[in-house]
């Protein structure tokens, strides 16, 4: 008897649960994935400056790629016109502001924390190059 009390209350949370976290808007969402903090590592700006500026493919290899490789929360897919287009038609001025500032499901800078505008401006046009 003990046993059916237990899964009864264990199915009701877990029911509560799930309907919670089909109900989430984009900014619930933007907001959970926000990023909280960075990593200050001793020397570390030092050795990238000199090691010279990025290119935007190296910044997608290690910032974009997770997202933009198989388009998470609809991000758009490396130089896929069909993905690119309807956002290229604001401008490429206004793709690069919302990639600093962030837009929907992608946080402000996405996930670099070491880019510069520039950097981001490189990694775009890397995205688009092509199409």
């Amino acid at each position: 008897m003990k046993l059916k009390v237990f899964l009864c209350i264990c199915m009701g949370v877990f029911s509560v649960s799930a309907i919670q976290a089909q109900e989430m808007s984009e900014d619930d969402i933007r907001a959970r994935i926000q990023q909280i903090g960075k990593v200050h590592v001793a020397g570390a700006k030092a050795e990238l400056a000199s090691a010279g500026p990025r290119t935007g493919s190296e910044i997608y290899v290690q910032a974009c790629i997770a997202c933009h490789s198989v388009g998470v929360l609809n991000a758009p897919k490396l130089q896929d016109a069909a993905d690119w287009a309807p956002r290229m038609e604001q401008g490429f001025e206004t793709v690069w502001q919302n990639a600093i500032n962030g837009i929907r499901g992608m946080p402000p800078m996405g996930t670099c924390g070491d880019c510069s505008n520039d950097d981001i401006k490189a990694a775009i046009e890397h995205m688009i190059e092509g199409i």
